[in-house]
């Protein structure tokens, strides 16, 4: 335990100030979404690979989009890219509705054997094209998107709420600009900018 209350620390001194956040990073056992390989280090502040080319966040970005996205208890939030499952449990943890998808089939089916994941009743997972989101679900009050944009996916702005918010890292370089979108009108938009953060590229489609 007293690894993830380093980490907890570390965040605090980074800017995280979101208790809630901090409080779900300290209850789940971020070892348990890596390779045994990595036991020792899981609770340090770095990204790290899991299968299919992808990685797992490191715990600063996923408490920064997390407290970026001020999401409220029992809120319904569309996760674009599960990954490791970590980010979305974070979000469980806080007591949100997720809707998560991933478009690599492997990753998909191998957090469906995940057996951590079952505590979660409140998360749903889906294999999918995030770019299409879940109309089906949709209105979302938050969306987060956990791999780099090229620009804002038109499709995820109609899935979203009014008054509802988007977190997303946008950009085609190795380095993109993380953006919140706060949707006023069905029409109109209020975009702001924050930090830099890089992550793998956002791709349509879905991958068998």
């Amino acid at each position: 335990m007293g690894l993830r209350k380093k980490l907890v620390e570390t965040l605090v001194n980074k800017g995280i100030s979101d208790a809630r956040v901090l409080q779900a990073i300290s209850d789940i056992p971020r070892h348990f979404f890596l390779d045994s390989a990595f036991d020792e280090v899981a609770y340090e502040d770095k990204a790290f690979p899991i299968a299919e080319g992808q990685t797992i966040s490191q715990p600063y970005t996923v408490a920064y989009q997390t407290q970026l996205l001020e999401v409220k208890p029992f809120e319904k939030v569309l996760e674009i890219g599960t990954g490791s499952a970590y980010q979305a449990c974070v979000l469980g943890a806080i007591g949100v509705q997720v809707f998560t998808i991933e478009r690599q089939k492997k990753l998909f089916e191998s957090n469906k054997n995940f057996s951590y994941l079952r505590k979660f009743g409140n998360i749903k997972f889906f294999y999918g094209d995030g770019y299409e989101g879940l109309p089906t679900f949709a209105p979302f009050d938050k969306i987060i998107i956990t791999a780099a944009a090229p620009e804002i996916p038109p499709k995820l702005i109609e899935q979203l709420k009014i008054g509802g918010m988007m977190v997303i890292p946008v950009g085609t370089g190795d380095v993109q600009r993380m953006m919140r979108i706060t949707k006023i009108q069905k029409s109109a938009l209020k975009e702001e900018v924050f930090d830099h953060f890089s992550f793998v590229p956002m791709v349509e489609g879905r991958k068998g």
